[in-house]
Order: structure tokens, then sequence, then C-alpha cells
């Protein structure tokens, strides 16, 4: 039998510092996606989640594997762009080499894909199913310097429990 769960009221406390709103989110994705075997409600709750956490972000979103590229998942912001291959731009470069990104000012990564011409940093972080690769965590913010390594600490978990979802 499926467990049904009610929305969560507020998410996260909304004066928290930055790594306390990740470890205030965490149990809380864990329990909109306990019981869901459905990978999309599942992956659109976590980014709508992250989206009131990361107060910085202007985009979220989940870029899936498949056939070797990544595809544009569930997503919060300005339209993005659809397919980006391995090694390309920072969501390719973080799958590519299975490690976090993170770019204070996307105008110096060379390469950069510019699905947004307003974003100015940009974190991304590898989601792993069993150690391989399934798809990557993308956020972007108009702001320079947006993400540091309290970002990348705070987002490893949210990744992890992702890849524990059924992909």
């Amino acid at each position: 039998m499926r467990r049904v769960h009610s929305p969560p009221g507020d998410l996260i406390s909304a004066t928290a510092d930055k790594a306390t709103r990740y470890r205030e989110l965490l149990p809380q994705l864990a329990a909109l996606v306990d019981g869901e075997p459905d990978l999309i409600a599942n992956l659109a709750n976590a980014v709508a989640a992250l989206r009131e956490c990361v107060t910085a972000a202007s985009w979220i979103g989940i870029y899936v594997l498949r056939g070797g590229e990544l595809v544009l998942g569930p997503f919060q912001g300005k339209v993005a762009c659809v397919r980006i291959a391995l090694g390309r731009g920072v969501c390719g470069t973080a799958a590519a080499e299975r490690r976090t990104v993170v770019v204070p000012d996307v105008d110096k990564f060379p390469g950069h894909i510019a699905c947004d011409a307003g974003s100015r940093s940009e974190i991304v972080v590898p989601i792993l199913r069993r150690g391989e690769l399934v798809a990557v965590l993308d956020l972007d913010s108009y702001d320079l310097a947006a993400f540091d390594d309290r970002d990348a600490a705070g987002l490893a978990p949210i990744a992890e429990l992702l890849g524990t979802l059924a992909w």
C-alpha cells in the first residue's frame, strides 16, 4: 500500500543560516519521498523544496542522464537548455568528472552554457545511484559568488538522498 503524504507547511526556518536551512530540509525531503515510487513526482517536489530553501537561487533543476547526455528534468525558474553533452558547461563537467562544481563567476568558466543570460554563479552536484551517475542537481543565481562550500556540503546529502530513488 502506497503512503500518501500531505505537503509540509513551512519547510525551513526563514531566518536560519545556510547550513541550518540545509540540515532542516534534508529530513523533510526524506519524508516527502518516503513511500512514493514515482521518480518525476519526487524530483519535482525536491526541486520545489530546494527553491524555498536556497533563496539566492534563480533557477533550480535536475538534468537526468539519458543516452549518454544530460536531459532536462523537473526544474523551477526560466526555460532552460534541454540537452547538455557530458563534459560541456558546468553541468556536463560535474557529470563527466562526477564531482561538485562551484562556479562563483560563470563568465570565467570555460565553455559555460548560458541558458539564462542573467545567471552569474552556479553550483552543480552529481547524483549517483550505486556509484553510477544518474543525474545532476543544478542551481543558478543572478548574484556573483552566491554558492560556496556550505552549499556544496548542504547539497551533498540531498543528492545522496535523490540517488536512492527508483531511477
